[in-house]
């Protein structure tokens, strides 16, 4: 019994060894691909360093004169090129596309719709009478509930008369 409990202590110990070194190679090999990785990331620092410097010397002012003076045909500005705010055409108005099928839809006899193809917008017609967005937006009686008296305020939770308003 005494001889098993010795050859298994013997090979546990040499387990542990084996163990051991091959923690010992894994950890020396990454420590090799992370010095082979700093010196290619200095590389390429190098390497962006000597393009922002290449860089630095082709965008150079008098350099870029010079070539401009040699290939280009420049000539000095003359009185004649200038332009006066007059001369620039007038704005054209802002139009409301929105408000325009809004209208379009207020408008609109009830019957109409149906016969209306998809996209189809129609201007407003001028001075018909109905009503219009403006006389909706400026108009509050014009939106208030049939049952509700001129003047009347109601509360924005409950939906019975809060009394006059004060005049």
């Amino acid at each position: 019994m005494i001889r098993l409990l010795h050859i298994l202590a013997i090979t546990g110990l040499i387990s542990s060894a084996a163990y051991a070194y091959s923690i010992k190679y894994d950890t020396l090999y990454y420590a090799e691909q992370v010095a082979k990785l700093k010196g290619a990331l200095e590389r390429e620092h190098d390497a962006i360093a000597v393009a922002k410097a290449e860089w630095a010397l082709l965008t150079r002012p008098d350099r870029l004169q010079r070539i401009a003076d040699q290939h280009l045909d420049l000539q000095p500005m003359t009185i004649n090129q200038l332009g006066r705010w007059s001369d620039l055409p007038v704005r054209p108005a802002k139009s409301d596309g929105i408000g325009m099928k809004l209208e379009a839809l207020i408008r609109e006899p009830a019957g109409a719709a149906k016969d209306k193809k998809p996209g189809d917008v129609r201007p407003p017609k001028s001075g018909g009478g109905g009503l219009t967005l403006e006389a909706l937006i400026r108009s509050p009686a014009a939106t208030a509930a049939p049952d509700r008296k001129p003047g009347e305020v109601r509360s924005p939770t409950t939906t019975g008369s809060i009394g006059k308003a004060p005049q």
